[in-house]
């Protein structure tokens, strides 16, 4: 076991091109700059990664970081690239071994990962219940030199491994900048105003579009500032009832006896307001009651009622 040791300042690395990122302790190597590679162990064994920045570490007390081992030698990246170009070979052997071995046939394996020196190698597999690979790892111990890993991953896991465009016609978000999945419900898409059609709500691997909680707060927090849909508000065409709500617009549609008009939120009265409003436009005036209300006479009708008075 590593010693480790508490710090101000820490290395972020990634092990992966769109990967989450891990903290290191870089202070005996304090030259080490962003894009650089560094050799770091893991709970997964040796792995080489990049560094992508420094950061202060977490306010934790209690929170150690394990230092970064060394910098990474030419020679570590071109071990790299050797065992990395040997993975689609793993990969095709380890499916052959499952065709052989039978029992297999509802699992997919999705790809086949080397670290930097090729002592480990670890396959991926997606199934729709948990698999139990115990045959099928002993077989593939025997059939390679580097210590083997089997791990079962999710649909969202397997669209990011495989890459490809979205249904947007760009290329996955998951692939491309996601370094974690955030929970998605149904409930987003309803807030949005989006189709619940599964093909519009639905991403390549199955599941709800991580695009989906893109924009959700800000759609929750302009609808808290809006009326209902159904509901009767008061606006500049007198009296009407929310057919449609307009987040981002900041506006309703509402329909009135002239038919469907776009109403922005400051044009908005509510209706308890409007008919309180009109309600107090037909009494008497508070001051004068139902006598003659010099409020809202002329300059010269007022002077004459008070030399009147006096």
């Amino acid at each position: 076991m590593m010693e480790t040791t508490t710090l101000n300042t820490v290395a972020g690395v990634r092990f992966t091109k769109v990967g989450k990122l891990y903290h290191f302790d870089y202070s005996h190597y304090p030259e080490l700059k962003v894009g650089d590679h560094v050799i770091v162990e893991t709970t997964r064994g040796r792995q080489m990664g990049q560094v992508m920045g420094f950061v202060e570490p977490e306010k934790d007390a209690d929170r150690t970081y394990l230092p970064i081992m060394r910098p990474a030698t030419p020679r570590d990246l071109v071990l790299k690239q050797h065992w990395e170009a040997q993975q689609d070979d793993a990969l095709r052997v380890c499916q052959e071994k499952a065709s052989e071995l039978g029992g297999y046939e509802q699992v997919k394996f999705v790809a086949a990962q080397y670290n930097y020196d090729g002592s480990m190698l670890t396959f991926m597999f997606t199934a729709e219940d948990r698999v139990n690979p115990g045959k099928l790892w002993n077989e593939l111990g025997r059939t390679f030199d580097a210590k083997v890993e089997m791990r079962q991953v999710g649909p969202r896991d397997v669209a990011k491994l495989l890459g490809g465009y979205g249904a947007c016609g760009e290329l996955r978000c998951c692939s491309t900048f996601l370094t974690d999945f955030s929970p998605i419900s149904i409930k987003m898409a309803k807030a949005q105003g989006i189709s619940l059609n599964p093909s519009e709500i639905t991403g390549m691997c199955g599941r709800l579009r991580c695009c989906l909680v893109y924009e959700y707060e800000q759609y929750v927090e302009a609808r808290q500032k809006l009326p209902k849909r159904n509901k009767r508000v008061g606006t500049p065409f007198g009296e009407a009832k929310v057919i449609d709500v307009h987040p981002l617009q900041d506006a309703v549609t509402v329909i009135t006896e002239e038919g469907r008009r776009l109403v922005n939120r400051e044009d908005i009265v509510p209706l308890d307001e409007l008919r309180a409003l009109e309600k107090k436009a037909k009494e008497p005036c508070s001051k004068h009651g139902d006598e003659p209300c010099d409020c809202g006479k002329k300059p010269g009708e007022r002077r004459s009622d008070q030399n009147a008075e006096e």
